[in-house]
């Protein structure tokens, strides 16, 4: 009775409202998801009880619907001998065994109608903790997703985050300067280069003036 009692009110319990009123909703959910489970193979233990005494009273009544039969013949045999009084007394026993075979009737009657209730009450036990393992597994993944974002913020408002920043501040600076001289000396290397072509540019036309002269001087000689 007590076992009937309880899976009723686990059954009948409405989970999310249960939760909602919790504390600690996850602590609460594994609770009940272990009075379940426990409520549940009790179920099926009371279950494989009943199934016993049910197929005891089955051979009961097929050893007495054997009995009877016996009696019956027995009783037939006795009057074709002639000896009613053994006929009689046959018949006797032919509705005793008949009487307690009545007997067993309702009581199978009650086992079967408990195997139905019980086996009904199971499947929705089952239902219901699928259900609630189906949740803690939703907590689960929520908590997970909580627990991240909780560690992304503190490593965002950390010192250790500020100061890593700072730190690239300051490399990102230097790789600017040396940057800026780099062009800079490039700049003037390419200025002196421009510088010195000119030059030898100059040089070579004042020879190359100078090497024409001659020529002509030369030309004009021998004219």
């Amino acid at each position: 009775m007590g076992l009937m009692n309880r899976v009723n009110d686990l059954i009948q319990s409405n989970l999310v409202t249960v939760l909602d009123k919790a504390e600690d909703p996850a602590k609460l959910l594994n609770l009940l998801i272990i009075e379940m489970q426990q409520a549940l193979n009790e179920c099926r233990t009371t279950a494989a009880a009943i199934l016993c005494e049910e197929k005891a009273l089955k051979r009961q009544q097929s050893d007495k619907l054997t009995s009877i039969a016996q009696w019956q013949e027995k009783a037939e045999i006795a009057v074709s001998k002639g000896r009613d009084d053994l006929a009689t007394a046959a018949l006797k026993e032919k509705q005793r065994v008949a009487a307690d075979m009545a007997a067993v009737e309702p009581e199978l009657v009650k086992l079967t109608d408990s195997l139905a209730k019980l086996a009904d009450d199971a499947q929705r036990l089952q239902d219901k903790l699928s259900a609630a393992k189906a949740k803690r597994q939703s907590l689960t993944q929520v908590h997970s997703v909580l627990n991240a974002r909780v560690r992304v913020n503190q490593q965002l408002h950390s010192d250790k985050v500020a100061h890593a920043l700072s730190r690239f501040d300051v490399i990102e600076r230097r790789v600017e300067s040396i940057e800026s001289q780099v062009e800079a000396y490039e700049m003037a290397a390419a200025n002196q280069s421009d510088t010195a072509t000119q030059i030898d540019a100059l040089v070579k036309d004042e020879a190359l003036d100078k090497e024409l002269a001659a020529l002509k001087a030369k030309v004009k000689q021998s004219a």
